[in-house]
């Protein structure tokens, strides 16, 4: 199976009701709020240390049992430049996709440096449900050995 390093669009970032630690890094989330700024349309998004995703996508990735996520609940709303910009415009529901799982052998998992991998099923979920702006490149593990 091949990985991939994905960057997902960033549509905003963590609001006020994001709870978390940064006496580690990455930081450790335990209640997450995001706040859009805006949107283009993709059903992955993030905001670092943390991942969302469209509801509609989070049941089509845990039929397919993918391994190394999790799913939670997360804090949506829009931001006033946001509603400046599109004053009509209805967001789908989103869910906070946990990453847990080791880079190059689950379908999510975290490289070295904090980059989000997934493999092919998962990249094939993703792009037949929307991911034109993220950036997709092949994932490369040090010395052969995948995480």
């Amino acid at each position: 199976m091949n990985h991939h390093i994905i960057e997902p669009e960033v549509a905003g970032g963590l609001g006020e009701g994001t709870i978390m630690s940064r006496n580690t890094h990455p930081p450790i989330v335990t209640r997450l709020h995001y706040q859009f700024d805006g949107w283009l349309g993709d059903v992955l998004l993030e905001s670092f240390p943390c991942y969302i995703t469209t509801e509609e996508t989070a049941k089509k990735l845990q039929a397919l049992s993918v391994t190394g996520a999790a799913y939670g609940d997360v804090q949506v709303t829009k931001s006033d430049q946001f509603q400046n910009l599109y004053p009509a415009r209805v967001l789908p529901a989103f869910i906070w996709l946990q990453v847990t799982g080791k880079a190059g052998v689950d379908d999510f998992g975290l490289s070295e440096d904090f980059r989000l991998v997934i493999s092919d099923r998962a990249l094939n979920v993703l792009k037949a449900s929307g991911i034109s702006n993220a950036i997709v490149e092949d994932f490369w593990p040090r010395n052969g050995n995948a995480g």
